[in-house]
């Protein structure tokens, strides 16, 4: 039977049950549940910011090991000034910050995680903080505690922010076009000026980042009281930048080669733009996917240059099936887990189940029916020649 405690003991108390967690040590789930917390940071880290200073360094601005450490930098400034208001909104805004014990978080976490982890398996690009808003919200509907109204209101930004990303970039070219401007970027005095502007934005695009993803590993944490919203986005701000700094190269290879045909003035406008809107979409603590806003700019730089040829079905379908896939193979986890280990009912398991293997199976088979028809087409090619 539960006790009540009067106000004036209320402190009394706290600080009774803080000794008793002293005296017992920290709980297990406690330990696993923030170290798997702060390793989906390092490799949101290594990944997504990382990759914010691909431009630069693609461009021989600057040097591999430098653009990592100022990327480490500006992610971590980000995170610790910033990204408290999307942990709010990851911790207590979807669903209810009550929803969040210690296991709940662990599961929340670790559903994320493996969200990723099959993602990666089955070669799905996954955006982060949809990844975290689903495993959220598969809590959220175990317990029947989705604040539905603010759930939309942050898939609406998952919507239409990559839009805005493509239509800015289709204005930011255009004006690029315009011939006084390509005779003041012709000039030998304005290549040192561009060199450094790219720099700053990518350190912008990286700081934005910090803002906006460090809440996708910290927020449950925070919403379970395991860190306090200060500590959350400090810790979590150092564990980003980390994963930037010392496991980010491969990252930044990869997407400083496929870039590297990019002017100097249209990447300005790609990591100007994303950048830009993260931030904004951090300020009101909306969590959302700046992979695919980026991915817009370079479709809308595209279009502007090559016209509609650039919107082939294969990319609209691939934003898409991120868009879709993010969430909700996160938000099946959390929901399966919980049920089993929590809840302990294993009969939405067998559903749940049912539904992974019929979208893991169908996604095999388009990507075999689509290496299978390559590969046919590669033949009769062949033999026409």
């Amino acid at each position: 039977m539960a006790i009540p405690v009067p106000a004036a003991g209320a402190e009394a108390a706290r600080q009774s049950v803080a000794c008793t967690h002293l005296k017992e040590g920290i709980p297990t789930v406690t330990i696993i549940a923030v170290t798997i917390g702060l390793f989906f940071a390092v490799n949101i880290g290594a990944s997504g910011a990382a990759a914010s200073m691909g431009i630069p360094y693609g461009a021989g601005v600057v040097k591999k090991q430098l653009a990592l450490f100022l990327c480490a930098i500006a992610v971590f400034l980000g995170a610790w000034l910033g990204g408290g208001e999307v942990v709010k909104t990851i911790g207590s805004e979807i669903v209810p910050s009550s929803t969040f014990t210690n296991a709940i978080a662990l599961i929340v976490l670790a559903s994320a995680a493996l969200s990723l982890f099959l993602a990666n398996i089955f070669g799905i690009p996954l955006s982060t903080s949809e990844v975290a808003v689903g495993s959220v919200v598969g809590a959220g509907i175990v317990y029947q505690s989705v604040f539905v109204g603010k759930l939309l209101w942050i898939m609406m930004f998952w919507l239409l922010t990559p839009f805005a990303a493509f239509f800015i970039a289709i204005f930011a070219t255009y004006f690029l076009k315009i011939k006084a401007v390509q005779s003041l970027l012709a000039t030998s005095k304005t290549a040192p000026i561009l060199a450094v502007l790219v720099v700053i934005m990518g350190l912008f695009e990286a700081f934005s980042a910090g803002m906006n993803n460090v809440a996708n590993a910290v927020g449950p944490l925070v919403a379970a009281s395991l860190m306090s919203k200060e500590s959350g986005v400090l810790w979590g701000g150092l564990a980003v930048a980390l994963g930037a700094c010392l496991l980010g190269h491969r990252v930044i290879e990869t997407n400083g080669k496929k870039i590297t045909t990019l002017r100097l003035e249209e990447g300005c406008v790609i990591s100007g733009t994303g950048a830009g809107i993260v931030t904004a979409a951090s300020i009101f603590g909306i969590p959302v996917p700046l992979t695919q806003i980026t991915t817009s700019s370079i479709i809308g730089i595209g279009f502007a240059k090559h016209g509609k040829s650039v919107l082939k079905k294969d990319i609209v379908v691939q934003l898409l099936t991120v868009w879709l896939v993010s969430p909700v193979l996160s938000m099946v986890l959390s929901y399966t887990i919980i049920q089993l280990v929590i809840v302990q009912n294993v009969y939405p398991i067998i559903v749940m189940a049912g539904v992974l293997i019929s979208v893991f199976g169908v996604l095999k088979l388009i990507k075999t029916a689509a290496v299978t028809e390559t590969n046919f087409t590669k033949d009769l090619l062949r033999k026409v020649d």
